[in-house]
């Protein structure tokens, strides 16, 4: 069945086939060219940080393990990790909430 609209001597675009004019021709070359090594140079940094992202993790795993067989509580190192992260009187905001908490439940 023929399509409207179609020339029978006409084929769809196949990727990989030149154009009909050339980048330079356009002036798209050069903005291409420069977008081209922008997107790769983000791409290598992110791989970059990701590498060492996963070295830092594996470090951190090593310490734990390390902590774990001289006998500390690693959920309790952990817990102690985030608490320290946080700030001064969000830390006893949160200790006076759950103090609370448990005085509810009859837990204190």
């Amino acid at each position: 069945m023929k399509r409207p609209g179609r020339s029978k001597n006409v084929r769809p675009r196949v990727p990989g086939q030149a154009e009909a004019f050339s980048t330079a021709e356009t002036g798209q070359d050069n903005w291409t060219t420069a977008a081209s090594q922008q997107l790769r140079a983000f791409v290598e940094r992110v791989e970059r940080l990701e590498d060492e992202k996963a070295a830092i993790a594996e470090d951190i795993k090593e310490v734990f393990a390390e902590s774990k067989s001289n006998g500390f509580d690693i959920k309790i190192l952990r817990q102690v990790l985030r608490l320290r992260r946080q700030d001064r009187d969000e830390r006893m905001e949160e200790e006076a909430v759950l103090d609370l908490y448990k005085q509810a439940l009859g837990m204190a």
